[in-house]
């Protein structure tokens, strides 16, 4: 605006303010771009002089707005320490500022965004992520779309709220028993395509146990691990000790450099190789590493999910997208009150979702308080030691340093998302799980009943929140 059309600064800012809007989609600081001056300087001369001007009348303001708060003022400055915020930048320059989960937008307002919503108090709101339905439920489960249209008609594919009318279904026993047939239809579907590519034979009536995202230490694909290594070691142990059939699916990728998710990964591979071969104990568990995790093998995996894993560790998850998917498709949430799982688990009620682990201000207080060491639940726990004490002593790599990286990162790096901590809540959930599971009635009803009440999960009602609120655009009248 200043150098094509010679506005002036307060003109082309007033215009630039009221017209962008700012979507941040998580808290995560290695997300959380900043950019070296130097770099910025070099390859980008004419942006970085217009971004050092706005961040001198940033300066102006945030003195003006505070009475000269220095403390306040290092907190937000968009060029410090050499380096260009651009979140920061971000927010300065737009007039809405949204999380995409209620917890995360809380998050942002009170923790990591605090001292800009001093500055901007009516800025930041709210909009909770959704996922298209008619993708993610209509087109990738024609056999759970026939059921749900069969019931209440196909009024929910143009308004997705109309999937309520499902509700005086749940406790009908003929559409539970329907529902459990369309259910065991999707988990043959992916059996057969695990065998093909995997060369694995599962249990079409195991319990389809499925955490598929990116891999990353919060997301605590770890925990999962640790809990079937856990499992597996008991049930060698003690002959008398059986679970109901289990199958534990995974599918991720990890950063290019990402060099403990990438072992993470080496660990499920390698713990799936001595797991699924155990005469002993394979009726029971299995495990699977689905490899090139995308969209479309999504849409195969999430179907046949009778639990969908969200076990990041509380505050660290924006919103999440798979466990609505997982929800439409009629599994069951088990996870941490962490971010959409928290509205989900509000829908849906405590009956109808597993919910372990520690809630994010007990997290924040734990970390705030500084008492936490892992050696202490290592050392107090013979089940977590004895799960630790496997990743360094080859039981599943000759190498005992294959799994070094893990075993440091827990122990030596002080677990830094409480893996260890809420590792005991967890086994206490997947018990239930396992036996929910076993009465086969109640299970579909507590399924059906996600499904009734996922409509409010599309992106539908996501979009519609972006226009009242932030866009506010006119509707094109077909």
């Amino acid at each position: 605006f200043i150098d094509d059309y010679n506005m002036e600064w307060d003109d082309a800012w007033n215009i630039v303010c009221k017209t962008c809007a700012y979507t941040n989609h998580t808290i995560l600081a290695e997300a959380l771009e900043k950019w070296p001056v130097d770099m910025m300087r070099d390859l980008l001369p004419r942006v970085y002089q217009i971004i050092e001007e706005i961040n001198r009348r940033f300066i102006g303001f945030v003195k003006q707005q505070t009475e000269n708060d220095n403390e306040l003022l290092q907190r937000v400055m968009i060029i410090k320490d050499g380096q260009v915020h651009m979140a920061r930048l971000a927010i300065a320059g737009s007039f809405s500022v949204n999380g995409v989960a209620q917890l995360h937008s809380d998050i942002l307002k009170e923790r990591e965004m605090k001292d800009f919503d001093t500055l901007y108090p009516n800025k930041f709101n709210n909009k909770t992520n959704g996922v298209t339905h008619r993708r993610w439920l209509a087109y990738c489960n024609p056999q759970l779309t026939s059921l749900i249209n069969e019931s209440i008609g196909d009024s929910w594919m143009h308004r997705p709220d109309d999937l309520e009318k499902l509700a005086p279904y749940v406790t009908d026993s003929i559409t539970q028993s329907k529902f459990y047939n369309v259910k065991q239809q999707r988990k043959q579907i992916l059996a057969d395509y695990i065998k093909e590519h995997n060369g694995i034979d599962v249990d079409v009536n195991s319990i389809f146990d499925i955490q598929v995202k990116r891999l990353h230490a919060y997301k605590r694909q770890l925990l999962n691990v640790m809990h079937i290594i856990y499992l597996y070691q008991r049930m060698k142990e003690d002959s008398s000790f059986r679970i109901y059939p289990h199958t534990y699916i995974f599918g991720a990728k990890a950063a290019p450099s990402y060099y403990l998710a990438k072992k993470i990964i080496k660990l499920i591979n390698s713990v799936a190789e001595k797991v699924n071969n155990d005469p002993e104990t394979n009726k029971y568990l299995k495990v699977v590493f689905i490899e090139n995790y995308g969209v479309t093998i999504a849409e195969k995996i999430i179907p046949a999910a009778d639990v969908s894993e969200q076990i990041s560790t509380a505050g660290k998850e924006a919103s999440g997208t798979s466990n609505m998917k997982f929800m439409m498709n009629g599994a069951l949430t088990l996870g941490t009150l962490d971010g959409a799982n928290v509205e989900i688990a509000e829908l849906v009620g405590d009956d109808n979702v597993v919910i372990f682990g520690m809630k994010d201000n007990e997290v924040n207080d734990l970390k705030a308080s500084g008492s936490y060491n892992s050696w202490n639940e290592y050392n107090n726990n013979p089940n977590i030691k004895k799960v630790i004490d496997s990743l360094v002593d080859g039981t599943w790599n000759a190498s005992r340093e294959e799994f070094k990286i893990i075993f440091d990162e827990l122990m030596a790096r002080n677990d830094e998302y409480f893996l260890l901590k809420d590792f005991e809540s967890y086994r206490l959930a997947q018990e239930k799980i396992n036996n929910l599971y076993q009465d086969r009635a109640n299970w579909s009803k507590m399924c059906l009943a996600n499904i009734a009440k996922s409509g409010h999960f599309s992106s539908d009602r996501t979009i519609e929140d972006y226009v009242k609120d932030i866009w506010h655009l006119n509707r094109v009248k077909i």
